[in-house]
């Protein structure tokens, strides 16, 4: 009997978690975004308001046009293309933020693999 009422009130807890979405704490900014290669760890640091993105790697800086198709993704296309893959847009999207980070995925507009990662907000614009 006792875990007939466990059970329930278990669902309950459980349906009421939700990830937090502030996204339009994000929308602008300056941030930095670190991950690891090959156990090398890489830092991108951007700046973004809401339809430019500076990004700068390894002392190269690109610009790409930022379309936001809701509060939590937008579609980033590079301005300056060298090459046939940088001209494919990239879809973003916030899944969860917290604080002064986000996580998010990632992925070329069409294709189904997506990557994840977690940026921090280091700033205002």
């Amino acid at each position: 009997m006792k875990k007939l009422i466990l059970l329930p009130l278990l669902l309950i807890f459980a349906s009421c978690y939700n990830a937090e979405h502030n996204c339009a704490a994000f929308k602008t900014g300056k941030f930095r975004f670190e991950y690891e290669v090959d156990g090398v760890k890489k830092v991108t640091l951007f700046e973004r308001n809401d339809s430019i993105e500076i990004e700068t790697f390894e002392g190269k800086t690109d610009t790409a046009t930022v379309r936001w198709v809701n509060d939590c993704e937008y579609i980033l296309k590079k301005l300056h293309p060298k090459n046939m893959a940088e001209e494919k847009s990239i879809n973003m999207k916030i899944l969860t933020t917290s604080g002064n980070s986000y996580t998010f995925e990632f992925g070329i507009v069409g294709a189904d693999e997506k990557q994840k990662g977690t940026v921090t907000k280091i700033g205002e614009l």
